[in-house]
């Protein structure tokens, strides 16, 4: 039986210019094979929680207290809970809560001589880890763009690198992922 890739378009919600991602992944992954691979798509360190919802329910990582109603990603591929046209949302770290609208554009048998998984294409940075989600993201963004703004050393400190938000390198970004799949 041939191996199904599945071509999957993740944007972060709420954050405007867009920031999006086109990656191509084995419908064979399990959920948690899955956010490893967007992870690296977005530049993530993968430090925070992590859940799916996929047609009303949940996936992610168990909670041992029982207070988050998570089927095990670990049990679950792709290919079992969504089709082509299919829709769902991924969200990462929960306090500074980043939803990813996903869509999967499109299923098709692998190329046999292809690796994958591959990330295609994009749009800018991702945010930074712990920037405040998307409110925090806006102002990160206005105080880097105007060296007057009050709060421009202190966000170039704490960023503690430099940050284009229009950079974005798929070949980085499949290099990455393919290191950790």
């Amino acid at each position: 039986m041939p191996r199904h890739i599945y071509q999957l378009r993740a944007s972060l919600a709420e954050v405007r210019p867009p920031v999006w991602r086109r990656v191509l992944i084995p419908g064979g992954y399990t959920l948690d094979r899955v956010h490893r691979v967007l992870q690296y798509a977005f530049g993530w360190l993968d430090c925070h929680l992590h859940s799916f919802e996929i047609d009303g329910e949940s996936y992610g990582t168990p909670d041992p207290d029982g207070e988050l109603a998570l089927r095990d990603e670990l049990d679950h591929r792709l290919d079992a809970v969504v089709g082509k046209g299919g829709r769902f949302r991924y969200t990462y770290d929960f306090g500074d809560w980043w939803e990813h609208d996903i869509v999967v554009e499109d299923v098709f048998a692998a190329d046999p001589d292809e690796r994958y998984p591959i990330c295609l294409d994009g749009e800018r940075a991702a945010p930074p880890e712990d920037v405040g989600g998307p409110y925090g993201y806006r102002q990160f963004l206005a105080a880097l763009a105007d060296e007057d703004h009050p709060e421009h050393a202190a966000m170039l400190g704490w960023v503690g690198r430099a940050f284009d938000p229009v950079a974005f390198d798929a070949v980085r970004a499949t290099t990455l992922a393919r290191r950790m799949s």
